[in-house]
């Protein structure tokens, strides 16, 4: 009965195990073959925007220049913020390494102060103790204590200098940690230094070039044709882009439904309402979304969680960004300065997407912002607290 049980339980840990493996390969299947879906979306996504920059006459006009001085800006961009995170993580690591070198400091000084007290104690003792004790040979409880003494006394002293050592050795090496930090710290620097330069350059000349736009287009109409909001071509989008990712496998999952959270969504970024929804802005059409006052730079987050659907420029909308939440639910983020996420990601709400901008002709920075349910546009305020 023991060698059955014995063999039983051997052949169902064997078949768990291969159990486990058959499911670890599927896994590692679904994953590839998931991989390979989002590869060829993205690629067609980008297809997508292209003929759209291409048949919307955009080749050659002030929305094609404007477009090509938009996207150098935000590589730019996106290369500083980049740096600026770096510098962050590096920074942090300095300040550890400086207090790791703090605490070894006051830790060895105190060893030292307990190695002096040993040695004082000893000392103390007198020389040669033990030998005289033995000689003397008249107590052997006195001998037989004294003996003990200094054992513990060798034994503390050992001890505090083997510990005295290793605190020293660590604090060496804390020591060139903090060298090499330092200068990958000075490295980064430099270089966000030198990129936050051509930045400045990039955004000057993309200002000149929207002043020399607007002195060609002197008609407030003329602009609005060269540069103003397609909200035809913007729906046709909406609808190519429906359902792109229902047949590639969530990766994250357990997210309440986007409806549920109705009156409690976080807006994208902190700023004054310049144009309300529903309100006409500057075609004299009614607003299908609200544009938030904001400083160039700034953090631009996801309202909830979902998945980026389309990151690209759009005339009349700038460097745009769509986020699917799900059950026919849109977010859209435009005239931003760069986009940090790229068609197949997964944001999280909260989670910076984008910095605001100008771009598509905008000559106030600012964040253009709709909500969508089922391809239609609504007023977020019903939707943000």
């Amino acid at each position: 009965m023991r060698v059955g049980t014995a063999l039983f339980f051997a052949f169902g840990m064997a078949g768990g195990t291969r159990a486990q493996d058959v499911e670890q390969a599927q896994r590692a299947a679904q994953e590839q073959q998931a991989k390979k879906k989002l590869d060829a979306v993205r690629v067609e996504i980008k297809a997508l925007a292209a003929q759209r920059n291409a048949t919307t006459g955009e080749r050659g006009d002030a929305a094609h220049t404007l477009r090509e001085k938009e996207v150098a800006l935000a590589a730019v961009a996106r290369d500083v913020h980049a740096l600026d995170g770096k510098l962050a993580e590096q920074q942090a690591r300095f300040d550890q390494l400086n207090a790791d070198r703090a605490r070894l400091e006051i830790a060895l000084k105190s060893q030292r102060e307990a190695l002096a007290a040993l040695l004082r104690s000893a000392y103390a003792l007198g020389h040669n103790e033990e030998l005289k004790l033995l000689l003397q040979q008249d107590d052997v409880a006195a001998i037989a204590r004294v003996l003990a003494y200094h054992r513990y006394f060798q034994r503390a002293q050992v001890g505090q200098i083997d510990k005295l050592r290793g605190d020293l050795k660590q604090l060496a090496d804390v020591q060139d940690s903090i060298v090499v930090a330092t200068r990958e710290l000075t490295s980064t620097r430099d270089a966000r230094n030198a990129e936050s330069g051509r930045l400045d350059t990039e955004r000057s000349e993309r200002a000149q070039l929207v002043a020399a736009i607007d002195a060609k287009l002197k008609d407030q109409g003329a602009r609005i044709a060269a540069l103003g909001k397609d909200e035809t071509a913007l729906t046709q989008l909406l609808e190519q882009l429906r359902d792109v990712f229902a047949d590639i496998p969530k990766q994250l999952a357990g997210e309440a439904p986007f409806a549920s959270a109705r009156g409690k969504l976080a807006w994208p970024l902190k700023g004054k309402v310049v144009t309300a929804f529903g309100a006409a802005d500057e075609s004299g059409r009614r607003s299908s979304g609200v544009l938030l006052a904001a400083k160039v730079g700034a953090a631009v987050h996801a309202i909830a969680h979902g998945r980026v659907v389309f990151a690209d420029w759009m005339r009349g909308y700038g460097l745009l960004i769509i986020v699917d939440h799900g059950d026919g639910y849109l977010s859209l983020y435009g005239c931003n300065e760069t986009l940090l996420k790229d068609v197949g990601d997964w944001v999280d709400a909260g989670e910076t997407i984008a910095t605001s901008g100008a771009s598509g002709g905008q000559k106030t920075p600012g964040l253009y912002f709709e909500l969508r349910a089922k391809g239609q546009p609504v007023d977020p305020r019903g939707w943000l607290r």
